[in-house]
């Protein structure tokens, strides 16, 4: 019962960390201005988020729960369940890049089409639909 709440533990910091992780990659590409995905960023992200989740399912095993801790048996366990968790959602987190994008563009860098479901996705409040009403009646 308690390995089952240790590796629950374990996945929900895994599921967040992957997460993070993912969203610093992005911000990473954009800042480099990678158009392709860079492996080493992958790498990283997924020793990253090894460390966290093997410190949480370490510290819910020996210190919470009191058992033995058995050192390579978790990372190849952690490994194999962070692995899928981090290849759908790097697949999920690129499929919503791709389809909320604000523009297409061209080989040249000029811009092609402003895409209508980025645009809709942008909702303002209510009250800058009349914001600048004042002015306009002028």
């Amino acid at each position: 019962m308690y390995a089952v709440l240790s590796y629950f533990v374990s996945l929900f910091v895994i599921v967040i960390s992957v997460f993070i992780t993912l969203l610093f990659k992005n911000e990473l590409e954009r800042m480099f201005q990678e158009k392709k995905d860079m492996l080493p960023f992958h790498i990283c992200n997924v020793l990253i988020t090894l460390m966290v989740s093997f410190a949480a399912h370490a510290v819910m095993t020996i210190y919470i729960i009191g058992n033995e801790f058995n050192l390579i048996l978790q990372l190849v366990i952690l490994m194999f369940m962070i692995l899928p968790i981090y290849i759908l959602g790097h697949f999920a987190f690129e499929k919503y890049k791709s389809v909320y994008r604000k523009y297409i563009t061209a080989e040249n860098g000029k811009v092609i089409v402003l895409n209508e479901k980025y645009l809709k996705k942008k909702k303002w409040f209510s009250k800058f639909k009349n914001y600048n009403a004042i002015s306009k009646e002028k």
